[in-house]
């Protein structure tokens, strides 16, 4: 008898209790296009659409315990990271994940929220670039977080493609610099592969408030591609269409009195089943 087995994407990231970030959107995206989703929790804000009003810890040792339980289990075929917002955390995560063999990492540094609330200790962002980026497969901040990391004002396309350059000397691999804050009628991401080149994505600018968790939901679409056997480049790219489909489909959808979600499950896949050799 024939046996099968899910591409699975294992989540670590905090939580949202309206559904539309964290390790909700997490789930949401990779379920929607057709992975099975395991996750860790690494920490409890207490939000809505509107914002986050608090952020309660997680103790570090029952992060690493989430994460043992599924690895020694569930070995997942890419890995998400999430919301890590201090120094403890992020060495706990990188010291146990250091114990099992290499699995794809998407990175997404969350560090300022669709809302414009700062979610991130300032002593995090060394231990980030210390000991996350160098294991990070790809990692995907946006303008805001791509201005902290390159310490510049990130505002234009050109001011892109600076920090770009000077994000990767802190040790990436490679870098999906998120241009969804662009005032431009066209919004222009950029991709700084392995090789220094970059690659542009284009799509056109949509007229929403829509956006809560689009930074959760790319880069877990990218994770999601990955584990389905893409190229980098290919998730990536496919990650791309993901997003622009998911916002674009919940432009006239209210939901909550912020910033609403996406719609994940537009087109929402069967569960893949990939069969054992």
């Amino acid at each position: 008898m024939k046996k099968y087995k899910y591409p699975s994407v294992l989540t670590i990231a905090g939580f949202d209790g309206s559904g539309g970030a964290g390790i909700q959107a997490d789930i949401k995206t990779t379920s929607a296009l057709g992975c099975y989703s395991t996750s860790v929790l690494t920490a409890l804000p207490v939000q809505n659409t509107q914002g986050v009003q608090k952020i309660y810890p997680i103790p570090v040792e029952a992060v690493a315990d989430q994460i043992k339980a599924i690895l020694d289990d569930i070995v997942p075929d890419a890995i998400k990271i999430g919301m890590v917002h201090t120094p403890q955390l992020v060495e706990t995560i990188v010291s146990t994940l250091a114990q099992y063999p290499k699995i794809p990492i998407v990175f997404d540094p969350v560090m300022v929220a669709t809302s414009g609330h700062r979610l991130i200790e300032e002593e995090t962002i060394t231990a980030l670039t210390e000991m996350l980026f160098p294991i990070a497969d790809v990692i995907t901040p946006n303008m805001d977080e791509a201005a902290i990391l390159a310490n510049m004002k990130v505002e234009t396309l050109e001011d892109l493609y600076t920090a770009g350059m000077r994000i990767k000397k802190l040790g990436c691999r490679t870098i999906l610099l998120k241009g969804g804050h662009q005032e431009t009628s066209t919004i222009t991401s950029l991709f700084y592969d392995e090789q220094e080149n970059f690659h542009s994505f284009e799509t056109l600018k949509l007229n929403t408030n829509n956006t809560h968790g689009s930074g959760c939901t790319l880069s877990s679409a990218i994770a999601a591609y990955i584990a389905q056997g893409t190229t980098l480049y290919e998730a990536v790219s496919f990650g791309q269409q993901y997003i622009y489909k998911a916002i674009e489909s919940g432009t006239d959808v209210q939901t909550g009195h912020g910033n609403g979600p996406l719609n994940h499950f537009f087109n929402p896949q069967k569960l893949i089943k990939n069969e054992m050799v």
